[in-house]
């Protein structure tokens, strides 16, 4: 069962839901510490008062803003706990938008929001089945940590899931990463589509969606505990060079992608065009007419 990380309620309209906040995701990578490698002492990080010079204990340190250089202006808990913020209790819903208006740049780490008690179930599934219904979103505020935040609420099965959000302008604009003017052909969009179709999958599962570096580091680390050797690792099949045709790109990617599901190695992809006689012609004379000394 997960911990909870913050008790409150939401706030929608006069209806308030007391909840409980639990992480909705996991870390399962594998974190390394630093170790003296003469002995395998453990290192670690000090903490120490720069004025006095000696190590000082969790319970001296608090909080502080650097006003300049010389004034620091303490902040305790407490005063951040009763900051003069209805957000700071309970995460209040301002709108409803629907979910494709919102930018996915925007949407971070998830929530799941647990109702707090029989009191709160029959406005929590309330709400649950209200958004359901609207096929809409939820856009709230709350204050956590210090500082307050933008939220996203949504429906996933019969839980509320809260997604911290960016504030407008902590994006970034990407106008100065954008390529420089090409032209693009149309049967090349068409073979772009085509690969994407070949690339389509229902869902996110299967074993191209795992995590193969950690299981890999887990490997050597598990070797290494039995003091025997790593497994070898194959070499990977070496690349063809570069390819600048674009077009016959999209097609060996099309013909790579089925070739890996066993499919057959027919597609619909667009043919080359061709030239006609006349157009054949016609550049020809064009050249012949290009190469023609100018007169007096």
């Amino acid at each position: 069962m997960p911990r909870t990380i913050w008790s409150g309620a939401i706030s929608f309209g006069l209806v308030t839901v007391p909840i409980h906040v639990q992480s909705a995701t996991e870390d399962h990578s594998v974190r390394f510490h630093q170790y003296h490698l003469e002995d395998m002492g453990r290192i670690r990080v000090r903490k120490v008062c720069e004025i006095e010079g000696r190590e000082v204990q969790q319970s001296e340190i608090g909080k502080g803003y650097p006003w300049s250089k010389d004034q620091v202006v303490p902040i305790s808990d407490a005063e951040l706990s009763n900051l003069p913020l209805p957000t700071a209790k309970a995460i209040e819903i301002e709108a409803f938008v629907p979910l494709d208006s919102v930018d996915p740049i925007r949407i971070g780490e998830g929530y799941y929001l647990a109702p707090d008690g029989a009191v709160a179930a029959k406005p929590y599934k309330l709400l649950v089945q209200a958004l359901g219904r609207s096929s809409k979103v939820a856009v709230a505020k709350y204050a956590w940590n210090g500082r307050e935040r933008l939220g996203l609420l949504r429906v996933r099965g019969d839980v509320l899931v809260l997604h911290a959000m960016r504030w407008p302008d902590e994006i970034r604009s990407p106008h100065e990463l954008h390529p420089p003017a090409v032209d693009i052909d149309e049967d090349e969009i068409d073979g772009a589509l085509a690969l994407m179709d070949t690339m389509a999958v229902d869902d996110l599962t299967g074993p191209d969606f795992v995590d193969q570096y950690t299981e890999a580091l887990e490997q050597i680390i598990e070797a290494k505990r039995e003091h025997r050797e790593p497994a070898t690792v194959p070499e990977p099949q070496a690349e063809p060079g570069q390819v600048l045709d674009l077009m016959a790109a999209l097609n060996a990617s099309v013909e790579k992608a089925r070739a890996s599901r066993g499919e057959a190695d027919t597609h619909d992809m667009p043919a080359p065009k061709k030239t006609t006689k006349k157009q054949a012609a016609k550049k020809t004379a064009g050249k012949k007419a290009a190469r023609r000394p100018r007169t007096a």
